[in-house]
């Protein structure tokens, strides 16, 4: 498995998920119709404006396109989060495309994805409290956890572990959404001076649409409000 391959941290390794949502930013920065992104775990969801003609809305350019970009940026941006760290063997990918039929459909498909975050990642934080800390075999710690509900594991991350689950990463917790929005980029620009006069480097700001990362809510309403851009029906 890649991840026990590389030596991914667990329950979560912050390295990694820095790296798939750069490689997500990178596939949107490519392919300017999708109007948001969710990601968790090793897997991320485009998703495109609904009058999208991107390629003619053929399914399989959209895959394959998404996913060579997606694979190949992570090949590139390896070092940049794991440094030194070799990796070993190219990474693979897979995907899907799926059409839905209406605005409610999508927000229902990304509130459970958002929710499938939070149930795996609750379960794999007992489960590797038990093993780490506790000392328990895996086959122990799955036949603890065996039947409980997340009350359970809750008590038992704080009453064992004096873990709040509550106050771990959101990130971890709610997975990372990304949108388009205004950002600062601060760069330097050089000045024409006089041919007597050294050239000087000038700083300026210069505003971009850039896909940025957010951690929060998707399942309720205030979201939606908040970004009613991304359902538009003229999108």
């Amino acid at each position: 498995m890649f991840a026990e391959k590389h030596n991914f941290a667990k329950p979560n390794d912050s390295r990694a998920l820095h790296l798939m949502t750069k490689c997500a930013q990178t596939v949107m920065q490519e392919l300017e119709d999708i109007v948001i992104a969710y990601g968790q775990s090793d897997e991320y969801s485009f998703v495109f404006k609904r009058k999208s003609n991107w390629f003619k809305r053929r399914a399989s350019k959209f895959m394959t396109l998404v996913v060579s970009q997606f694979a190949s940026s992570y090949v590139f941006y390896w070092r940049n989060y794991f440094g030194d760290q070799p990796l070993l063997y190219p990474p693979g990918f897979d995907g899907r495309v799926v059409v839905y039929p209406t605005n409610q459909t999508l927000k229902d498909y990304l509130s459970w994805r958002q929710a499938d975050c939070h149930i795996n990642n609750l379960y794999n934080t007992v489960f590797w409290a038990l093993v780490q800390q506790s000392g328990l075999t895996p086959v122990q710690a799955q036949r603890r956890l065996q039947g409980t509900v997340t009350a359970d594991k809750n008590e038992i991350l704080f009453s064992e572990f004096n873990i709040n689950y509550n106050n771990e990463p959101v990130m971890y917790r709610k997975g990372t959404v990304l949108l388009w929005q205004k950002v600062d980029e601060v760069m330097t620009k050089e000045v024409k001076l006089p041919a007597e006069v050294e050239g000087e480097q000038k700083v300026v700001t210069r505003t971009r649409m850039k896909p940025a990362p957010l951690h929060c809510d998707v399942i309720g309403d205030a979201f939606w409000k908040e970004h009613p851009e991304i359902l538009d029906e003229d999108s």
